[in-house]
């Protein structure tokens, strides 16, 4: 996966943590759900101490933060986006120049 690799280039220079926000059950989180099952295994395989969190909690609404040097974050919405939209998004902030 391109965002992996990406992303092992990225830590530690810039980024510092990414977070990705959904709901258990709405549609709107099902790509988020979908991302998460997918390619959560493999991002962390290929990146074991950087810290990818997943919070899920009932009616929010999906999003990826990006968090990077000195405390700036980027959000990005994640609405009714499939897995490999959420994949396309997660390269997008790992390569930002913040």
């Amino acid at each position: 996966m391109a965002a992996a690799r990406a992303m092992s280039a990225a830590v530690g220079k810039t980024l510092r943590e990414v977070r990705i926000h959904f709901c258990q059950t709405s549609p709107a989180s099902l790509g988020a759900r979908q991302f998460v099952e997918q390619y959560y295994v493999p991002l962390k395989k290929a990146n074991p101490e950087f810290p990818i969190l997943i919070r899920e909690c009932s009616g929010v609404q999906p999003k990826l933060w990006a968090r990077y040097a000195f405390g700036k974050e980027r959000c990005v919405a994640l609405d009714n986006m499939n897995a490999e939209q959420v994949a396309k998004e997660l390269e997008k902030v790992v390569n930002l120049k913040p």
